[in-house]
């Protein structure tokens, strides 16, 4: 198993529906051993989630990690914060954009690389109510020729 083999273990689809996703940046997360257990088992959500920057280091709130069967004592509490670790220059980008109107970050994906967990951060702007139709209403047409073409092919 090599450094850059990816295993998906949580996805934030409605990050997707609810914001802009302008860019994303990988950062690594600072775990306990029977978190990273737990997540090695799939039980991990980023649902809630959302990343927030405090003096210079970036935590991610909201992140729901259960715990782990057999870890008893060491088990640590299940939505505790927990810091993202990333480049100092990458903080720094990340705060001045967030200081602009209507910026936010949000956990998009949390998957391993090689041994490693990592959460990948998507730099984001809400959507609308309208934005939301628009997106929902292409999805629709786009569904709708894929349909067309398939009868098509087929007939």
């Amino acid at each position: 198993m090599g450094r850059d083999s990816y295993k998906l273990v949580a996805n934030n689809k409605k990050a997707y529906h609810d914001y802009f996703i302008d860019d994303t940046y990988e950062a690594g997360i600072s775990l306990s051993g029977t978190e990273v257990k737990s997540v090695r088992m799939g039980k991990c959500s980023i649902k809630e989630a959302f990343v927030k920057i405090d003096r210079g280091e970036v935590f991610v709130h909201g992140m729901h990690i259960s715990p782990y069967e057999k870890g008893n004592i060491f088990n640590k509490d299940p939505l505790r914060v927990r810091k993202l670790l990333m480049h100092g220059y990458e903080i720094n980008r990340l705060y001045g954009k967030i200081q602009q109107k209507g910026f936010t970050l949000v956990p998009l994906r949390v998957y391993f690389k090689g041994s490693l967990v990592k959460v990948e951060v998507g730099l984001a702007r809400g959507k609308k109510l309208y934005d939301k139709r628009q997106d929902i209403a292409k999805k629709d047409q786009r569904r709708e020729a894929e349909k067309e073409f398939k009868i098509r092919n087929l007939g």
